[in-house]
Parts: C-alpha cells; structure tokens; sequence
C-alpha cells in the first residue's frame, strides 16, 4: 500500500467536483439550506448539519461509481444507505454537545439557558439587518463551522476518521470500525493531522472571511473522508 499523502487526497477529493458537478454542487446547495435551521433550534442544526457531513460521503460513493463503473444506481441509493447510520451519528454528536453544554452553563450559573439548545428563535428582522451578505452568511453559518470542527475531534479522539466509511461501506461493528481505523491512522499520522488541519483551518476561515464557502467546506469533507478511506480499504478506481 503506497504512502499516504495529504495532496494526493486533496487533489483527488477536488477531482470529485469534476466528475459529476451537478450533484455535487446541488447536494452543497441543500446543505446550505438545511444549516440555517440552526438559527430557529440549535438541536435541529446540529443533526441536520452532522448528518448531512456523513450522506455526503455516501454521495461521493455515488458519484465515485457512477463515473467509474456501470452502475445503474440511482441518487436515491446513496442517501438511502447513508441516512440511518448518518443521523445516528449525529444524534450520538448532539448528545455529546449538549453533555458539554450543561457542564458549561452549570460552571456559569446559567442552567436557565438549557432550553435554548432546543429551541432559540433568532430570525428576527433585528438580527437579520445585515449591511453585506457575508456578515449574514458569518451569523448564519458561524454554529456550523463550529459543528464541523467538534465532531471531527469527536471522532477522532472517541473514534476514528475512518469509522462512518467503514461502518457503512463494510458493514463493521462499531468496536471493529474503530479498531481498523485507528491502526490505520497510527501508520499514516502525517496525512491525517495535515488533513485535520487543513479542514480547521478553513472552517476558522469560513467563520470570518468566507462563510458562504462553509456548505462547501462539508462537501469537500465528506468527500475526503470517502477519498482517504478508498485509499486503504478499497481498490483505486482509477491510478493516483
């Protein structure tokens, strides 16, 4: 098996937008509008925003096969497959958030805050008097970005970049996905922290410079997660 490299990932994962640009770019559009949920029920943003990360990597299988096989798969199949593990995730990442949540407001004094994690009203015309549309898409978009950064650690500190692909590509246990996993991860630590990196860096970015990018910063994971696992756990569609 070759050395992993992060350019390698990176320049494949952008191939993707390439391969079938109109799903591409139509999935990151629904991304888009589902997070702005997040403004009316954090909650809701959360799980919408987290299990639109992992069906998008089974949109990247989808778009994967469809341009290198036969296949006669449709879309439907791709968030069929993905949707139940995907809100499961998202539903074990909200659990987590709101875990930490509580502690916070505890040390705080603000326990009478708890309720705004499920319900928290903010599209008013006050808040949504914006002069430029990149202050609008900072507002919208900020909990967003925050929420990629947070699962990421989440599943790579409890456990593993790999484990969503594996766990719906392979059909692993969760103990066994996150066993493989890991081992793989401990062999290719330098392609993994710079690409962790590089998706922190860019969602800092989108939470200031560039916002609207921030649907796009999901797809471009999601793909990535899809592109890396390809890499050790399936045979390369095509030479790197």
């Amino acid at each position: 098996m070759k050395k992993a490299k992060f350019s390698v990932w990176l320049k494949q994962s952008l191939t993707f937008i390439s391969l079938r640009p109109w799903i591409w770019a139509g999935y990151t559009v629904l991304i888009g509008i589902a997070m702005t949920i997040g403004k009316a029920s954090l909650l809701l943003g959360i799980l919408l925003s987290v299990t639109s990360l992992f069906v998008g990597v089974g949109i990247a299988k989808y778009i994967d096969l469809k341009t290198t096989t036969e296949s006669t798969i449709r879309l439907s199949w791709a968030i069929n497959k993905s949707l139940p593990l995907a809100i499961l995730a998202a539903a074990a990442i909200a659990v987590f958030w709101f875990v930490f949540m509580v502690v916070a407001l505890l040390f705080n004094g603000e326990l009478g805050k708890i309720g705004q994690f499920f319900f928290y009203w903010e599209l008013t015309p006050e808040n949504l008097s914006y002069h430029s549309t990149r202050e609008l898409a900072v507002w919208i978009y900020a909990y967003a970005n925050v929420t990629l950064i947070f699962t990421l650690l989440m599943l790579t500190t409890f456990a593993s970049w790999f484990i969503y692909p594996l766990m719906l590509f392979k059909d692993y246990g969760w103990s066994q996905a996150r066993e493989e996993g890991n081992y793989r991860v401990s062999r290719n630590q330098g392609a993994l922290y710079k690409t962790l990196g590089f998706i922190f860096v860019q969602a800092l970015l989108c939470t200031t410079v560039t916002p609207l990018l921030t649907p796009v910063l999901y797809m471009l994971t999601s793909t990535m997660m899809y592109v890396s696992y390809q890499h050790f756990f399936e045979a390369p569609s095509k030479p790197e």
